[in-house]
């Protein structure tokens, strides 16, 4: 196909090593090596990471948040950057417009009379759903209508629809099925060059503090209840009154709180926090794990932190929906229900069994070759680009 030009808008402190970053990174680096221009424009934090032009928001003092989750300063910064995708488009003058979450396409809705390109929506999750999660509203509030009648009008404008995971292509389908025509499941995919099996560096082990003696259980990603790190902690609890032969290295931020809650159920010792692991580093903090957990409690989010445990060749106890069904297929074990006693049982039987770990270890590397490598995923987003331009 003919080269494009792509403007990515993330309505978000890109790049701050975290999901949804992830794979705007990800999918923009694929479309570069394919010979595509692509810039991204985003907020005034994070970082650039990579060869991808990134242009930002002016700077806005008061607002210094990196980690996930709503803010009622983002309308504002939603005004600068619809002022600055409208710049960029002036000067670029893309092909096709790819926005980031509903807060993008939002965005690039309002911008469409003056740009005047398609407009690709790249969803990964519910705005309702996720606003829910984060215990920014309350269910069937005058505010859940609210946003749920805005993700509707943000839905229905876009020229095509993709989204991280085929659960969230099916809710779509049958909360607006007027989108049918124009939605493609695009799951999420992983680097499986940057993310690989390594040997376990014990300097790294040593800068860290952790125990060489013991199994480590490996956590990587937002250290928050929807995350399902409350339910970690009181599963590691309870995990450390039966045994002594494991330590837990959780990765993510904001973790300051969590530091405190593990000390208070007795874990000192028993974890350690790292707080942000810069994304590039993280295949080898991840290869350090004998077993890695994700006990997500959303079920309208994506898990990109599931492809890079895959990728690293490790043992995998997940929350059981679809979404983790989707990205893990066999190669995990499941918990049949979220709460603290189960997640510990998957636990302790996962190190207890040093032949299912093996296999999981192995069946994990191949699962993630096979139906997870970007390759196939952008031939399929150059696709949905040719049909709009």
């Amino acid at each position: 196909m003919r080269k494009l030009k792509i403007l990515m808008i993330a309505p978000t402190p890109y790049f701050a090593d975290r999901g949804c970053h992830v794979r705007i990174y990800e999918e923009a680096r694929a479309l570069l090596a394919r010979g595509h221009q692509v810039v991204i424009v985003a907020y005034h934090l994070g970082r650039d990471v990579g060869n991808i032009p990134v242009h930002r928001i002016p700077r806005i003092p008061w607002y210094k948040k990196l980690s996930a989750g709503p803010s009622w300063h983002k309308p504002f910064l939603d005004l600068l950057l619809l002022w600055k995708v409208i710049s960029v488009f002036r000067t670029f003058r893309p092909d096709v417009i790819h926005a980031h979450l509903h807060e993008g396409a939002f965005i690039a809705a309002l911008s469409k009379p003056f740009c005047r390109v398609p407009v690709l929506f790249d969803c990964q999750g519910s705005l309702s759903g996720e606003l829910l999660d984060h215990g920014f509203m309350k269910q069937r509030s005058l505010l859940h209508r609210a946003f749920s009648a805005l993700e509707g009008w943000i839905t229905r404008r876009a020229d095509h629809i993709v989204t991280s995971s085929t659960p969230t292509a099916d809710a779509i389908r049958r909360d607006f099925p007027g989108v049918i025509d124009i939605l493609t499941p695009l799951p999420d995919a992983v680097d499986t060059e940057m993310f690989q099996p390594l040997p376990k560096e014990v300097a790294l082990q040593r800068a860290l503090g952790l125990p060489e003696d013991k199994k480590l259980i490996v956590y990587l990603g937002a250290m928050t209840t929807y995350q399902g790190v409350d339910l970690l902690l009181n599963a590691l609890q309870q995990l450390a009154a039966e045994r002594d032969d494991f330590h837990a290295l959780l990765m993510g931020y904001p973790e300051e709180a969590y530091v405190v809650e593990a000390e208070g159920k007795g874990l000192y010792g028993r974890v350690t926090f790292t707080g942000k692991v810069d994304y590039a580093e993280a295949s080898r903090y991840l290869s350090l794990g004998d077993v890695a957990v994700s006990p997500k409690l959303s079920a309208t989010e994506a898990n990109g932190k599931l492809l890079n445990y895959l990728a690293c060749g490790l043992p995998i106890v997940a929350t059981d929906n679809r979404v983790n069904r989707e990205l893990l297929g066999d190669a995990a074990v499941y918990m049949r229900t979220a709460d603290a006693a189960e997640l510990s049982g998957c636990l302790s039987r996962l190190l207890d069994g040093d032949a299912q770990r093996g296999a999981l270890a192995v069946a994990a590397r191949n699962h993630v070759l096979e139906k997870h490598s970007w390759h196939a995923r952008i031939e399929t987003l150059e696709d949905i680009y040719r049909s709009l331009s």
